[in-house]
């Protein structure tokens, strides 16, 4: 919910290049991820790795999240957003 009410547009599974994000900020180009179990497993580490490599080739921020900060330290997580967008804000200035 506080994605949609922040003051960037975020879009929810957005397409890019071959990938599927789960969040996208047009105005920031900075991309969260949520990654659940399946990303700390070796073949999901070099799945991430490659697939990030992409991204950023677009001039593309990353924030990955960790699903278990999200159940457990939603006010953390939040702080960690904002903190980026403001930082990538600040530098566009």
């Amino acid at each position: 919910d506080f994605l949609r009410t922040f003051r960037h547009r975020f879009l929810r599974q957005h397409p890019i290049d071959n990938y599927i994000v789960d969040f996208y900020c047009p105005s920031l180009k900075l991309v969260i991820e949520i990654d659940g179990e399946q990303h700390y497993s070796e073949e999901g580490k070099i799945y991430d790795s490659e697939r990030d490599g992409i991204l950023e080739a677009y001039s593309l921020t990353l924030l990955r999240i960790k699903n278990e900060e999200i159940m457990k330290d939603l006010e953390n997580v939040i702080l960690r957003i904002k903190k980026i967008t403001e930082e990538i804000s600040n530098h566009r200035k």
